[in-house]
């Protein structure tokens, strides 16, 4: 993720994913925790280098096949799955998982570099009053968390309450970070 990924704010979009995606694992296939984490973590580990709806994600996913066995086709295609524009179908609980998450992440640390309290006291409630003003975080696509949330099966609060959550305890950001 280091080597592919110099902005630290980017790396915090991906932490704040996997932190998500491993909550999710726990309810979901709690087996399979490690795998759904990876996913989050690597998901978006080309978009620096290659940030073009033409590469990203299908350069990041080349590399991973052709260099890393270990990352199995479950995890590629969740990463393909996540742009919406790839075509890939997100069918098992994990590629669900991570376009629901992906857009909801970057949304709630958006709502934290607002908030005099960061996320100690962020609730569902005013990440949902943001959501609704177009004009805050605007290039974070609602029409994908609300995909998300339909293609899980999730209460929107229940899923908005899951990822703050999930940031908070990992503690992935932090009040006062230049990137936040």
């Amino acid at each position: 993720m280091h080597e592919w990924t110099p902005s630290p704010a980017l790396r915090v979009h991906m932490e704040c994913v996997a932190v998500c995606m491993g909550a999710y694992a726990e309810k979901l296939e709690p087996a399979q925790r490690d795998r759904w984490v990876v996913a989050g973590l690597l998901h978006d580990f080309d978009y620096e280098k290659h940030p073009s709806r033409e590469e990203h994600p299908f350069v990041g996913v080349k590399h991973l096949r052709d260099n890393h066995p270990s990352v199995d086709e479950e995890i590629l295609s969740a990463i393909l799955g996540h742009a919406e524009y790839s075509g890939v179908p997100r069918v098992t609980p994990m590629q669900k998982a991570l376009f629901a998450v992906d857009e909801l992440a970057g949304f709630i640390v958006a709502c934290v570099k607002v908030r005099p309290n960061g996320i100690a006291d962020l609730e569902p409630s005013s990440v949902k009053k943001k959501l609704k003003d177009k004009a805050f975080a605007s290039a974070v696509s609602r029409d994908d968390i609300t995909k998300g949330v339909a293609e899980m099966g999730v209460d929107l609060t229940e899923h908005i309450g899951e990822c703050i959550g999930a940031i908070r305890d990992a503690g992935v950001v932090r009040q006062g970070d230049p990137y936040v």
